[in-house]
């Protein structure tokens, strides 16, 4: 019936493995170990075999062996443990294995989807995958169904990246299809990302693949959304973006359909299938997606995918006429995707349905073999929003441009090559303007795209109103707070904090600002959560203590704080009376307040709940008052800093953090480990923390956290400057020590095993044994951080092959993304900026060269919680140790991604770095103090001396590292 109706069918062969329930393994556990049916399965007597393959369910699995009582043995399984391997190393099964596919094909089935194929053999030592035995056999099994059988497809099945995946067609004699797995989530990366870069980067990774075969691209498959092509932070960006219900997410990917997936939005929904249905391959559509179907991510495992499917509003959505309690899975009665609205026969009676746009997408497609066959080419305009590419096949030429912003884009195309084409619009038939030689402009709505056959503009700059010297108030001063008063506050925000230095969005478009939530303090002390959302990105929560100060207390504002304050209060009618709204961080009584709630573990409500939190160490350092009873002196550190710091006597420091987000803060999550877990000497205490729970019930964000004040010297890059400077005053009095050779010094790692010289050992004296004496501390931090292997969030994970391929490919990605914006700034930049930016972007291969490393040599080691912002500043120096502090990680990174596992020498890395950075600036101070010019031959001669510097104080620090490191870091 299918080949009458002109369908090809297509089934599923899993080669791979088969059920536990299943006669071969039935026959095989039974069976003597070494006969034939026994070898039908890989047995072993342990389950230490193998170890270097990944657990790719490892939601559900902790090993890849699984102990079967009958057997009395171990027996192997990549996926579930009840779906065991067979054993491709025996013969019968290969043997097997073809009379299988002759079934099938032999009963009429025009091709074979390849279950799990890079997975069919396994080596020690190995990944267990893509290995040359699987290749062997799928040239073996090609030319068996070739002989046999005419017009028959084989499509491979492997979760690859592309140059493994690509493996998979041979010379043309193994598999005729491969599914490109990489590509699906990039498209949906560039679509939250609103950056092309994605697409294009991994379509240029993508080898040539031979005349006679072809890939298949897909949005959804049967399985998940799988984010197993991606690196571990692109895949914290797609779960906030895609999957915010944790319920939604599964092993490494996300189940939900398309529709859901997306937000329900057309718009977004036509874009995908458009860029699906013109990439290079043979689109893949999932059943239900062609409707807009619904999903119910609550049925377990990937059920929630593979519901019924919709065909009309009868009884099962006219699936099956069975008892509804029957059914194999329930029908979706979601309301927003209920079946008796959403269904096939609906929309086909529906000319303007999905179903309907669809079907016409697919015949446009069908029109030719551009699509499917053509070349490749993309254009690359300065704005990145937009993706460009051109078809080519034979002398058939198609522009496919799309937005993919959710706003309207505007892009100039370099189309020169195709000068005096004219360019129709193939949906619709619209000729437009001829190609010049000048840039084509073309604007696209949000999410919207065009393809044009090629035959013989504006930023919108959002005008800002003028903002007021000062907020109308109509009643208690405390009213500007509520109702209609609280939008004139909320335009004085939207000004005063790009003024602020902890305000991340000062390069950003602002949207929207308002104030979500307050919480109402002693002290007319309000403390208000202000949501920022932005024209491009994701929005972002601040939190801002807000005072009213009236008479002397504004006057003191005025005279003593002028920075604090935010805006002016008066009357509508022009009453003279006025009070100032300021920011209470800078008033001691709001870090006294603060404690308080955190040293008694109070709820203080308001539209919103603040938390308190003390901790051991609160009390066993006395507490939050005084010897006295009083509360602990306040100081307010002047500093400007990305969060707020309030220090109370020499007991306590507080944190309060600027920009928050639902989860715990690393700060504390990370201090609490270290004190009362892992007990590690070299950080402050952890004492108390202040949690912010919103009405809405979601999952509590951290305001502030209270550690430990250390008695110190002043932070490691403070003395790291102060030993430098006497370092170049010395030697510039020692002027004729300027001219001479400076050693010709190895790289770091080849210096850390020698001892220093009697020249490092005399310019540079005791410093060598600090830096030293912080490296044991970093490796001793390292280890501490992996010290428990029960606990999720701290436990080691090891560097697996899979791990090396994704860090690669997110260095290269960023590098990429760092190039180009380079390049697009050089037109702006004056030299010697300009120069040096030149000079950068010419070596910008070499520079990707280096990163071939990373996915070169297999890395023995293991993935640890990091300190994630490791630098001299966030060292503090005691006079014969240190302590290392500030645990909370990049702050314009997410809470999630600052979250993840990395190696520990990132954190090494990091603080070389900083040694590096720091003896450039301490050269540049000996200038501006005078002691030399900045154009003179001896600050020159300096360059050598802070390279000679930073080289044995990096060595020193690696040597110290490596005495304290503990394996596998």
């Amino acid at each position: 019936e299918a080949h009458r109706r002109g369908i090809r069918v297509v089934t599923e062969l899993v080669l791979n493995h088969t059920s536990d329930q299943h006669p071969w393994f039935q026959r095989a556990r039974r069976a003597a170990p070494g006969s034939k049916w026994r070898e039908f399965y890989v047995w072993s007597d342990t389950p230490e075999r193998y170890q270097d393959a990944r657990i790719i369910f490892s939601d559900f699995e902790s090993s890849n062996w699984a102990w079967d009582s009958v057997a009395g043995a171990y027996y192997w399984h990549r996926f579930y443990s009840h779906q065991p391997d067979l054993n491709f190393e025996s013969p019968r099964v290969r043997e097997e294995m073809l009379r299988v596919v002759d079934f099938w094909l032999g009963m009429g089935v025009d091709g074979l989807r390849l279950d799990a194929v890079p997975y069919l053999f396994e080596r020690e030592g190995t990944t267990s995958e893509n290995l040359p035995e699987t290749h062997a056999f799928l040239k073996e099994l090609r030319a068996h169904v070739d002989a046999k059988f005419t017009d028959r497809l084989l499509l491979a099945e492997a979760n690859q990246w592309p140059e493994d995946a690509s493996a998979y067609f041979g010379d043309g004699d193994e598999c005729n299809m491969a599914f490109h797995f990489p590509v699906m989530p990039r498209l949906f990366l560039a679509v939250e990302q609103e950056d092309r870069f994605p697409v294009v980067d991994i379509l240029q990774q993508t080898p040539e693949i031979p005349a006679n075969c072809q890939w298949a691209v897909f949005l959804r498959n049967h399985d998940e959304l799988t984010l197993e092509m991606v690196s571990d932070e692109e895949r914290d960006s797609m779960y906030r973006s895609y999957a915010r219900n944790r319920q939604a997410r599964i092993n490494l990917g996300i189940r939900r359909r398309l529709a859901p997936l997306l937000g329900n939005d057309r718009r977004k929904i036509e874009l995908m299938n458009a860029l699906l249905l013109s990439l290079p391959g043979t689109p893949v559509l999932y059943y239900g997606d062609e409707i807009g179907m619904g999903d119910n991510i609550y049925l377990g495992d990937r059920n929630g995918v593979r519901t019924p499917m919709q065909w009309s509003a009868d009884r099962n959505a006219g699936f099956s006429r069975a008892n509804p309690q029957q059914l194999y899975l329930p029908v979706i009665i979601d309301p927003e995707y209920h079946y008796e609205a959403l269904n096939v026969e609906a929309q086909h009676n529906n000319p303007n349905s999905l179903f309907w746009w669809t079907k016409r997408m697919i015949a446009l497609r069908k029109r030719s073999g551009v699509m499917g066959r053509g070349d490749i080419e993309f254009l690359f305009p300065d704005n990145p929003k937009v993706l460009a590419f051109t078809r080519t096949y034979r002398d058939e030429r198609v522009l496919v441009v799309a937005n993919l912003s959710r706003h309207a884009q505007y892009v100039e195309l370099a189309l020169q090559d195709f000068e005096g084409t004219v360019p129709v619009e193939v949906l619709g038939g619209t000729r437009f303007p001829p190609v010049g030689r000048l840039p084509y402009l073309l604007t696209l709505g949000p999410y919207g795209f065009v393809w044009l056959s090629l035959e013989q503009h504006t930023a919108d700059a959002t005008a800002t109103g003028g903002i007021p010297k000062a907020v109308p108030v109509s009643g208690a001063w405390e009213s500007v707070f509520a109702g209609r008063d609280r939008s004139g506050l909320e335009r004085v925000m939207r000004t005063w904090l790009r003024g602020r230095r902890w305000y991340a969005g000062k390069e950003r478009q602002v949207s929207s600002m308002r104030i979500t939530a307050t919480v109402p303090l002693p002290d007319r002390i309000t403390l208000t959560f202000v949501s920022v959302t932005y024209t491009e990105g994701e929005p972002e929560t601040y939190v801002v203590p807000l005072g009213i100060a009236e008479g002397e207390q504004a006057d003191w504002l005025v005279r003593d704080v002028a920075q604090s304050i935010v805006a002016m209060l008066r009357r509508p009618s022009g009453e003279e009376e006025t009070a100032l709204l300021y920011d209470a961080s800078y008033l001691p009584a709001f870090g006294t307040q603060l404690l308080d709630v955190i040293g008694k573990r109070r709820r203080v409500k308001g539209d919103a709940t603040l938390i308190g939190h003390a901790h051991p160490a609160l009390r066993r350092l006395g507490g939050a008052v005084g010897a006295d009873g009083l509360p602990l002196e306040v100081h307010i550190p002047r500093a400007d800093q990305s969060n707020s710091s309030i220090v109370f006597g020499d007991r306590f420091i507080m944190k309060l953090f600027r920009k928050i987000e639902p989860g715990e803060n690393p700060d504390l999550e990370i201090g609490r480990f270290l004190t009362e877990r892992a007990r590690f000497p070299n950080v402050p205490s952890l004492c108390g923390a202040l949690d912010y729970q919103d009405a809405g019930g979601d999952e509590p964000a951290t305001v502030a956290v209270v550690h430990q004040l250390v008695p110190n010297e002043g932070d490691a890059w403070s003395h790291a400057l102060g030993s430098l400077g006497r370092y170049y005053e010395r030697l510039l009095s020692e002027g004729e020590s300027l001219s001479a050779d400076v050693e010709q010094l190895p790289p770091v790692l080849a210096l850390a095993d020698e001892e220093p010289s009697e020249l490092a050992e005399g310019l540079l004296g005791d410093y060598l044994d600090l830096a030293e004496l912080l490296g044991r501390r970093t490796a001793e931090l390292h280890g501490a951080l992996a010290s428990d292997a029960t606990d999720p969030a701290f436990a080691p994970e090891p560097v697996t092959a899979h791990y090396q391929r994704a860090l690669y490919q997110g260095m290269r990605a960023s590098a990429r993304r760092r190039f180009r914006e380079l390049r697009r700034s050089l037109r702006s930049l004056h030299d010697p900026a300009k120069a040096l930016g030149e000079e950068v972007v010419a070596r910008e291969e070499e520079v990707m060269a280096r990163f071939e490393a990373v996915n070169g040599d297999r890395v023995r080691a293991s993935r640890i919680r990091e300190h994630g912002d490791y630098h001299l500043g966030q060292v503090l120096y005691t006079g014969n140790d240190f302590v290392i502090i500030d645990f909370e990680g990049e702050p314009a990174r997410p809470l999630s991604e600052r979250r993840i596992k990395r190696v520990a020498l990132r954190d090494v890395g990091s603080m070389l770095r900083s040694y590096d950075y720091a003896a450039e600036v301490g050269r540049i101070d000996v200038a501006e103090r005078g002691l030399v010019e900045r154009e003179s031959e001896a600050f020159e001669g300096l360059a050598a001396w802070a390279a000679f510097w930073q080289r044995w104080v990096s060595a020193a620090f690696v040597r110290g590292y490596r005495q304290a490191a503990k394996p596998p870091f």
